[in-house]
């Protein structure tokens, strides 16, 4: 294992380099959160692809595949319809607003009021997921270096904490590309043909396995209904994956980078099933199905192989890691402390200015991303069950706020009134049926997105419409018309990167 050993520590050693190198150069709010905004085409794409595609992803692609056959693939694969919605659809407007958070958009669209309560489910989501994702390096750690769950998470965690809190989202992003390239090479050009080939190829597979194993709906249509509404509509919305679409240098970017991404995804999907299709031949007795990528990988590889393709799943739980971590702190900085601290007289952060102002942007934001970061690690310990973590999570972000979201960009006569409402009444709806139903129960997506669109449009019919005034400032900033990137804040020259 001395060579896979080798390949892993340099693996590691690169993540903090890439980190100190962006440090020098996040000298601004706008470098820091959102790379500049200035993105190109390649980059774009790599990063994206990156955060979507994280050890759920991986893992847990790889197991739906041991478990399922090729339908396993499904879950991989509405994330990537997710992002290619995002993309064709929505991601131009996004990338105009020229905002850092979500709630900043509803903000704008609504006329105020929305940022709090929004900024409270946005933070909770992107905290479970950054958590769960955390966790997941437990598993990895353990296959290397049979490490105990504790030290590996600890271990994982603070390297991810280290290179997002030195350099923002420039470290993120050069970290992204690394990891995309190695997830590509490990994953789709080693993994996927020497799996396929141990296992005897697809007639010795065929041979060996049910008939279901390779039919495209055998999942089942109410889990692939549910996958839709978790995964594709929550690409939509999230923070962390708008975080990114604001990275982009301009909106074609965002466009068809994006649905390069979205692509790739849906080949990433069908790999991960393939792999786990084939570890079902070669070891039909597993005693967990997520097992099967860390067993295929540690029995079937040669060496060297095997320390890459490793480090191929550790960068897809870095990636996602490391882009909920700053997507989390951003919304508790931006869309919740500065808030409260303004409610409490105390003035809120600066949103930019010359010399010390930035400054002192950076290193607030920088500040935030630490104790984020400790905080994950700490809940990552202490819970158990990444499934359950990863529900509550895309629950409270599709029941409580695709509504108001989707509403706020598609619909004129949607209010505040009805934004909150459907927030409220959705997130309240989605927390009251998990205790009912249970957790992992399907209703209550179904219905906590049902009465946050009875609630939203209720409420928005029964109140007085948006002020014209607001609307015409929205109006401008989704034509790319406004100058400033939020109140105060001059925008950047866009520098071709990538």
């Amino acid at each position: 294992m001395a060579v896979d050993y080798a390949v892993i520590v340099v693996y590691l050693a690169g993540m903090l380099a890439m980190g100190w190198w962006g440090m020098r150069r996040a000298k601004s709010k706008s470098e820091f959160l959102v790379a500049g905004r200035r993105l190109g085409p390649w980059m774009y794409s790599g990063t994206m692809a990156a955060i979507v595609l994280g050890g759920a992803s991986t893992i847990g692609g790889v197991g739906l595949g041991y478990k399922h056959g090729l339908s396993g693939a499904w879950m991989v694969f509405t994330i990537g319809l997710g992002l290619l919605a995002l993309s064709v659809f929505f991601s131009a407007r996004i990338a105009r607003l020229k905002v850092y958070t979500v709630s900043e958009m509803l903000d704008l669209r609504y006329g105020g009021r929305a940022g709090v309560i929004s900024g409270i489910v946005m933070w909770a989501y992107t905290l479970m997921l950054a958590v769960t994702s955390t966790i997941a390096y437990a598993t990895i750690f353990d296959v290397l270096f049979d490490l105990h769950r504790t030290v590996a998470i600890i271990l994982g965690g603070a390297i991810v904490v280290a290179y997002s809190t030195l350099g923002g989202m420039w470290s993120i992003t050069l970290t992204d590309m690394v990891q995309f390239v190695v997830k590509t090479v490990g994953v789709l050009l080693l993994l996927l043909p020497i799996a396929v080939v141990k296992a005897g190829g697809f007639s010795e597979m065929r041979a060996q396995l049910p008939d279901e194993y390779f039919a495209p709906f055998g999942i089942g249509g109410e889990t692939i209904f549910t996958y839709v509404l978790i995964y594709t509509f929550g690409m939509l919305i999230g923070q962390d994956i708008w975080q990114r679409v604001f990275t982009a240098r301009g909106d074609k970017v965002a466009r068809w980078g994006g649905t390069v991404a979205g692509t790739y995804c849906l080949v990433y999907a069908l790999a991960g099933a393939v792999i786990g299709t084939a570890a079902k031949v070669l070891y039909p007795n597993l005693g967990s199905a997520d097992d099967a990528f860390a067993t295929i990988v540690k029995d079937e590889l040669p060496m060297g192989v095997r320390g890459l393709v490793l480090a191929a799943a550790l960068a897809a739980v870095m990636s996602t890691s490391s882009g909920a971590l700053i997507a989390c702190a951003t919304v508790a900085n931006n869309d919740i402390w500065s808030r409260l601290r303004k409610v409490g007289g105390r003035g809120g952060g600066a949103d930019g200015g010359p010399g010390g102002a930035e400054h002192d942007e950076v290193r607030g934001n920088r500040l935030f991303i630490l104790i984020m970061g400790i905080g994950v690690i700490a809940i990552a310990i202490a819970l158990n069950d990444v499934v359950e973590a990863l529900t509550v999570a895309y629950n409270l972000l599709v029941g409580g706020l695709l509504v108001p979201i989707l509403g706020g960009l598609l619909w004129k006569r949607g209010t505040v009134y009805g934004a909150l409402a459907g927030v409220i009444v959705g997130g309240g709806a989605v927390v009251g049926l998990m205790a009912a139903y249970g957790i992992l129960a399907n209703e209550p997506v179904y219905y906590g997105l049902l009465s946050s669109l009875a609630a939203y449009l209720i409420v928005s019919l029964a109140t007085r419409p948006t002020d014209e005034a607001v609307l015409a400032a929205w109006r401008r900033r989704l034509a790319g018309e406004a100058d400033d990137e939020s109140p105060g804040t001059p925008s950047e020259p866009a520098l071709p990167v990538g």
